[in-house]
């Protein structure tokens, strides 16, 4: 099992310093609204690589007090155990308005890359309620955390392919648009978006077959689809030096057409993930409020639970943020047994502790009210 031991928080968000030592369970955070709650997972999800569950700029994240108009250097620090061995490792800025945060291993600088091979993590948060409401890009991005959990190389292909994108797309519009470079940059971009498909239809493959199998829980099921031209090819099994060859045709011949729209109007990052409520036969931006939720938790609970069972790999931690509150009793219980079954560390926000009654004595409950974290008396 891996688990979060102990956690340092120093002049981040609202805390100045602020320590938590905990157990191994699963963690209910209570409080009141703006208690630093959410802060504290926060902190947890920067030891992935990325900016965190709230996709903040690092400057956002240092604490400022009254009349300060830049946030200081920050950090945060813990102690992960696997199997019983401890590894130290924190992250932070060294000074206020850095554009880049240090990670450190063992007091050793490493790439935040580096972060995976410790723990994954799946999160869920209130921004995400509106998931099948907002753009496609917001559920790529959700797609691509779910791929990243489990292919962390995923990280790196989706950044290798922005990268060419924006210079492809500099060229084109800027100029000189000389065809020579245009093709290199193309023949990066068909490969790394290759990639990148591949990954996203085997992470969609799998999350089906998980959530097939979950016909017993109080939640609804979903049908996965991926309506990306590229996606669609890796699903169906075309071999992945087809997919590339075609992507970097339709990129070439698509030159002129995205010049004149100013962006790039072939690749996968104009794929998006379809749901359907399988039950009732529709499309998740059609169902109520409380079903998308149920049906996005269903996703981050099937995912976890995937990983979980994954050899060679460090199990899962899950952040959900304020997640318990919009469940009825009888999916509230089957979460907290879900989250036990599967022996993970699960991290959990809410303002009333009445909602985490059934994990007293399964869990440790902290209260948080701004200040130093308590640790609950909950046996």
């Amino acid at each position: 099992m891996t688990a979060f031991a102990h956690l340092t928080l120093t002049d981040f968000r609202s805390y100045g310093r602020a320590e938590l030592t905990l157990d191994g369970r699963p963690v209910f955070l209570v409080g009141p609204n703006g208690a630093g709650k959410t802060n504290l997972l926060e902190a947890i999800s920067l030891f992935t690589a990325g900016r965190g569950l709230r996709g903040a700029a690092l400057a956002e994240m240092g604490r400022r007090q009254p009349g300060e108009t830049q946030g200081r250097a920050w950090a945060v620090a813990a102690v992960i155990v696997e199997n019983g061995e401890e590894t130290r490792v924190g992250t932070g800025v060294e000074t206020p308005g850095a554009a880049r945060r240090t990670v450190r291993l063992e007091g050793e600088p490493v790439p935040p890359g580096r972060l995976s091979d410790l723990q994954r993590q799946v999160w869920l948060t209130p921004a995400q309620d509106r998931l099948f409401l907002e753009g496609a890009g917001d559920r790529r991005r959700f797609l691509d955390r779910l791929v990243f959990a489990a292919e962390p190389s995923h990280a790196a292909h989706v950044s290798a392919y922005e990268k060419s994108q924006r210079e492809r797309m500099r060229l084109l519009t800027e100029g000189p648009a000389d065809p020579a470079w245009l093709s290199a940059l193309e023949a990066r971009l068909a490969e790394a978006g290759a990639q990148m498909a591949e990954a996203r239809a085997r992470t969609l493959a799998a999350l089906q077959a998980e959530i097939d199998g979950r016909g017993d829980r109080p939640f609804p099921q979903a049908r996965l689809t991926l309506t990306g031209d590229w996606e669609r090819m890796a699903g169906e099994g075309v071999e992945f030096a087809q997919i590339e060859a075609r992507l970097a045709r339709s990129l070439a011949a698509a030159r002129d057409r995205d010049a004149a729209a100013g962006r790039a109007l072939t690749g996968p990052h104009r794929g998006d993930l379809a749901v359907i409520h399988a039950e009732k036969d529709r499309p998740a931006a059609e169902c109520s409020t409380g079903e998308q939720k149920a049906l996005i938790l269903n996703l981050v609970l099937a995912q976890a639970a995937r990983l979980s069972r994954a050899e060679s790999q460090p199990n899962p931690i899950l952040l959900l943020d304020e997640v318990a509150a919009h469940l009825d009793r009888r999916r509230r219980s089957a979460l907290f047994d879900e989250i036990e079954a599967l022996g993970l560390q699960a991290f959990l926000t809410g303002t009333d502790e009445l909602l985490f009654e059934d994990l007293k004595g399964r869990a440790q409950g902290v209260h948080v009210d701004g200040s130093n974290p308590a640790i609950l008396d909950t046996e």
